[in-house]
């Protein structure tokens, strides 16, 4: 395999110039535009049943779920819609991808050394959010990659979003919104090929049946097995196929049953060296690496790596109206995932002239680069199931008070979610790896095997929830949510005792190997969450807002692990982890209601943090510490006119550590992996001969790692701007071409770190890929 030696890209200085004439352009041109025809410009349109938009276009009006009872319009929070429409004409085919279009949320974190980052781990707003992904409104578990084949909009919901769902991340939420049957038949398909080895089917199949009136099914299968541009032997294998049945549509009654299966078999990416990378700095005995940074295309896996995933989900859902202004819905849900996974992860420390074989790179001639090898010193294993039952029903009524209207959203949450672990006891090794020519075949003789150690995590929820919007005239809207969450986590971890350092398991007189229970026990408490917003509409056109809201995340309530030691905010004792965001904003509808603009001031303050700085008479840590994200968001998405759609989203954020120690490399107080700045762009212009053309442009800002003893190794990751391009024919109604090109300057930039900075993500490399497209 030969090194990458030319990869050109525009100047940073180039690049952010370009970033911000396009956003500037887009704001500027919307006024001035000629309103489009709403019809040929493809708005949103309700189908029958679940209430959900069916949008052709990037402009979405409303949120799938009924607790939010207002347009996005009028409802006082930063939301943003993703719509199929968007991010299928991009060639996203999982939700980080389809991620890309909300600015600042991505997947930076690339885990610690022992513990691999896998799946969505997607940070917002200077948090961890991943374990506040959800599907129809219900959380849905696993550290997985989750494919966007039955998807029909991703809402990104920034800010507390404890009184719409429970527990979460302090800075907000993503919901996938399901593809249902309906009324409407419509046949459809997408096949894929790329220039790198990606390969992938889509199908979307709806029929009504005619002698079964109100009768629907709808099928969607998807088909893939794709290398990932730019890197070598990391492959995405993954089939899948969802149903949805549904009953009574068209009447009072109606009935959903929705039924999920997706089996993945992927060799994971156990990223790259940063050595030689802007901010790397040789240790002892490494001084021949400067200036020799590894070719990105490097796998240092082994045949032997695997990502295996098998996720189920059934879901039954009944909706009835007593009248246009009463209506009762309940959902039932069970879910399921289970994950095995190998990953030969490493670390990059350096040896000594004395033992050159002493650290994880060693080397048998100093100056012969090819002799220097790493250590596949970290197999990191996971074996685990995670499993959800739950049943939703909520309530909605219309109703006035006087001269007050009421759009009410009320509700019962009852939900069991499980976690179970198997801990995995291996003999043998892997062997070291070239550092400069990496064979992936060479497995050496590692054996693996379920201990019968693990761990098991539950919790229990009940809700009740409240919301309503009251309606003052024209011109003033006040909404008000509260939420009750009962909630009870078990937990139980069993390990084999023995072994030295910090992970060393007390036998307690046991003889060594014995599987010993290190931790047994539970929590409970009582949630309290709300929010309050007010909307002031001048004219119809313009929304003035203001709101606050509170979120809680209790001890366990990201990962179901509780700790009988003190000072850890999983710990039985602690205290629930606290945001309070407060945002001011105004969201403009232009051109006749075909063009959104919209824009945020936000501040979230996290409370009840571990602070290492101030201890108790105890000496433990404290839960002074205390952070805070603040900055603004902008964003424009619709169309320009009938034939020009745009989306263009731009974030600035100032995070900070206001009590407690450092969580960055650098040692300053800013939070880690959140870019102070991010762009993203796209627009589409369609043609009457049905030639459409357009692009984007993706910028993220210089992003902070976290601190730890890991010495040489990068501090921060630097800002990067990618360009995208398709192109698009439609041959007739029935068939079109597009093509997708990626990153077209081959921009070689660093998409994300772990924790130590020994090993980061490279960016995907230039790719196209052509895609047909079939609709009957």
């Amino acid at each position: 395999m030969s090194h990458i030696t030319n990869r050109k890209h525009a100047s940073p200085a180039q690049c952010g110039l370009a970033t911000a004439t396009l956003l500037t352009g887009l704001a500027l041109a919307a006024p001035a535009a000629a309103a489009p025809d709403l019809a040929a410009a493809g708005q949103a349109t309700t189908l029958d049943g679940v209430q959900v938009n069916g949008v052709l276009g990037y402009k979405a009006e409303r949120m799938a779920s009924p607790k939010f009872t207002q347009p996005l319009q009028d409802t006082p929070q930063t939301i943003q819609v993703i719509t199929a429409e968007l991010f299928n004409q991009q060639g996203a085919t999982t939700l980080a991808e389809a991620l890309r279009n909300s600015p600042g949320v991505g997947t930076f974190y690339a885990g610690e050394n022992g513990n691999t980052a896998t799946g969505d781990a997607v940070y917002m707003r200077g948090f961890d959010s991943s374990n506040s992904i959800y599907v129809d409104g219900v959380r849905d578990l696993g550290s997985i990659s989750r494919d966007v084949f039955n998807t029909g909009q991703v809402e990104v919901t920034k800010g507390p979003a404890g009184t719409d769902n429970g527990r979460s991340s302090p800075t907000g939420a993503i919901n996938m919104v399901s593809k249902h049957a309906n009324l409407h038949d419509a046949t459809s398909a997408t096949l894929s090929a790329g220039d790198q080895g990606q390969k992938r089917a889509t199908a979307d199949w709806n029929h009504a049946f005619a002698g079964l009136p109100g009768t629907a099914l709808r099928v969607n299968a998807m088909w893939q097995d794709s290398d990932v541009p730019g890197r070598d032997h990391v492959d995405n294998q993954r089939h899948g196929l969802a149903t949805s049945l549904a009953f009574g549509l068209g009447s009072d009654t109606r009935y959903y049953l929705n039924l999920l299966y997706v089996e993945q078999d992927n060799v994971p990416d156990g990223f790259v060296p940063t050595i030689g990378l802007p901010g790397w700095e040789p240790q002892p005995g490494l001084e021949a690496l400067v200036g020799h940074p590894v070719d990105p295309e490097n796998f240092y896996g082994t045949g032997d790596d695997h990502d295996e995933v098998t996720a189920q989900m059934a879901t039954f859902r009944v909706e009835h109206d007593f009248s246009d202004t009463l209506k009762l819905s309940n959902t039932l849900r069970w879910g399921q995932t289970v994950q095995d996974y190998l990953l030969s992860a490493f670390m990059t420390t350096g040896g000594n002239a004395a033992d050159p074989q002493a650290g994880n790179i060693g080397w048998t001639n100093p100056a012969d680069l090819s002799s220097y090898t790493v250590a596949r010193s970290l197999p990191t294993f996971k074996d685990q199931r995670n499993r959800i039952l739950t049943n939703q029903l909520n309530l909605r009524a219309d109703f006035a008070t006087g001269g007050v209207q009421h759009n009410l959203s009320t509700g019962l949450e009852l939900t069991r979610e499980e976690q179970h672990s198997h801990a995995i006891a291996s003999t043998g090794a892997q062997p070291a790896a070239s550092l400069y020519a990496p064979d992936w075949s060479d497995r050496g003789d590692l054996a693996w095997a379920r201990s019968g150690a693990g761990s098991q995590g539950r919790t229990d929820t009940a809700a009740l929830y409240l919301f309503d919007t009251l309606e003052f005239g024209e011109r003033f809207l006040l909404s008000a949510g509260l939420r009750l969450d009962r909630y009870e986590t078990s937990y139980r971890n069993s390990a084999t005792c023995g072994g030295s350092g910090r992970r060393a398991v007390p036998c307690g007189g046991q003889p060594v190997g014995t599987i010993v229970q290190t931790v047994d026990t539970e929590d409970s408490d009582t949630l309290l969450t709300w929010k309050l917003g007010g909307v002031y509409k001048p004219s119809a056109a313009v929304s003035l807002y203001a709101g606050y809201a509170l979120s809680q995340q209790p001890p366990g309530g990201a990962n179901f692990q509780l700790s009988d030691a003190a000072g850890s905010a999983n710990s039985v004792n602690a205290d629930p982890q606290k945001a309070r965001t407060l945002e001011v904003g105004t969201k403009w509808s232009l051109l006749e209601d075909a063009l959104a603009l919209n824009l945020a001031l936000f501040r979230t303050d996290v409370s009840n943090e571990i602070n290492t700085l101030v201890t108790d008479d105890a000496g433990l840590p404290t839960q002074t510490g205390q952070k805070r994200v603040q900055g603004m968001e902008l964003s424009l998405v619709g169309n320009l006119t009938a034939n020009w759609s745009v989306s263009a989203g731009y974030t600035h954020q100032h995070t900070e550590v206001e009590e407690g120690a450092p969580v960055a490399r650098n040692g300053s107080h800013n939070l880690t992996y959140t870019p102070e700045e991010a762009f993203t762009g796209w627009t589409t212009y369609r043609f009457a001969s049905g030639l459409t053309l357009g692009g984007g442009v993706r910028y993220s800002g210089r992003m902070l790692r976290g601190t730890d003893g890991a010495a040489g190794t990068p501090e921060s990751v630097k800002s990067h701007t990618v360009w995208d391009a398709v192109a698009s024919y439609a041959v007739n109604q029935h068939l079109l071409l597009r093509l997708n090109g990626y990153n077209l300057f081959d921009k070689q930039y660093v998409a994300s770190i772990n924790k130590s900075g020994y090993r980061y993500t490279p960016g995907v490399a230039r790719t196209v890929l052509l895609s047909a497209e079939l609709r009957f």
